[in-house]
């Protein structure tokens, strides 16, 4: 049985603890992240916003922000931006568009190739760029329709010129930090 956008609504009402997706017909239920990718994820966000916001760019949300793609799939990234010009107030429900930038941040459970399909699913609903962002390996890969991913590493630096004019990030910037031990007095 397929279900619709409706059926989701209505199971994530008798269900609101728990986020889920709307994938070919079939809901997903998405389980927690784990610690360190979440943090990234927050600081890729916080980092995203400043700069948006300042510049008055677009909209940025986080996993609890779900868009209706053009396919009828309902769809949850980590991190998202939608230009200021093609959703210029914010929806009360889900947004009807797939948004121009995504990140996923791999979870100790996720599985790569689960994640590159979720981004190339957005890449081909009408998404400009999705990034994968991997905590253990320290890199990122960045994906566009029809252009070989390009992967940066600590020592790199992250910039989407097109969609975010004079926003950039050291990729070690994006890595949870390691506090010294503090002795007790």
């Amino acid at each position: 049985m397929s279900l619709t956008v409706k059926d989701l609504e209505k199971l994530q009402e008798l269900s609101p603890d728990y986020r889920m997706e709307l994938v070919d017909g079939e809901v997903i239920v998405m389980s927690p992240s784990g610690y360190e990718s979440e943090e990234i994820t927050t600081r890729i966000s916080s980092k995203l916003f400043e700069h948006v916001d300042k510049n008055r760019l677009g909209r940025v949300t986080g996993s609890n922000a779900g868009f209706i793609l053009p396919n009828s799939d309902v769809r949850a990234p980590d991190v998202s931006f939608v230009l200021a010009q093609r959703l210029r107030k914010s929806p009360r429900g889900f947004a009807e568009l797939a948004p121009d930038l995504i990140f996923e941040v791999k979870s100790p459970t996720d599985s790569l190739k689960k994640l590159r399909e979720k981004i190339d699913s957005f890449l081909e609903q009408g998404t400009t760029v999705g990034v994968l962002i991997h905590p253990e390996q320290h890199w990122i890969e960045i994906r566009r329709m029809d252009q070989e991913p390009m992967t940066l590493g600590d020592g790199n630096v992250l910039a989407i010129p097109d969609l975010l004019p004079g926003w950039e990030v050291r990729v070690d910037d994006l890595w949870s930090a390691e506090f010294p031990e503090v002795e007790d007095e």
